[in-house]
């Protein structure tokens, strides 16, 4: 499970963007995927109680995202969100939240001192497990 996961530089300057322009709160969304590589990103409102600290995404933006992404022959390929103070490692919470078990999860951290920070994950049960990501320019 160590395969490395490629993201088009369009878009994870997109999540990233999204991030920036947010920094007081966990930003999140989907991320669908044809033939296995990423290609469209989907913010959807946090709706958490405590949105700087925890992400909920709202549940009809996430039903229209994921209607859409089947419509155009697509695939959820990830869920991202930000750690505005945080690194960009998975919480307790993140993982035991977690409910989609086929999806990757990626995290953008804003805590780097001017240079951000994302990192990808697969959660298991009661962990998760880094996967390399790398970018990749599109064709």
């Amino acid at each position: 499970m160590t395969q490395e996961i490629q993201l088009p530089r369009k878009l994870a300057n997109q999540l990233l963007h999204l991030a920036q322009i947010a920094p007081d709160q966990e930003i999140c969304g989907l991320i669908s995927a044809k033939n296995g590589l990423a290609q469209h990103c989907y913010p959807i409102q946090n709706v958490a109680e405590y949105p700087a600290k925890q992400f909920l995404l709202d549940a009809q933006q996430q039903i229209t995202a994921l209607t859409h992404i089947r419509e155009n022959g697509a695939a959820l390929f990830a869920i991202y969100h930000s750690h505005p103070t945080a690194p960009a490692q998975p919480s307790e919470e993140d993982i035991r939240q977690s409910t989609y078990p086929d999806a990757l999860n990626l995290i953008i951290s804003l805590n780097t001192k001017g240079i951000l920070e994302m990192h990808c994950f697969k959660f298991l049960a009661d962990s998760a497990i880094e996967i390399p990501l790398t970018l990749r320019d599109d064709t």
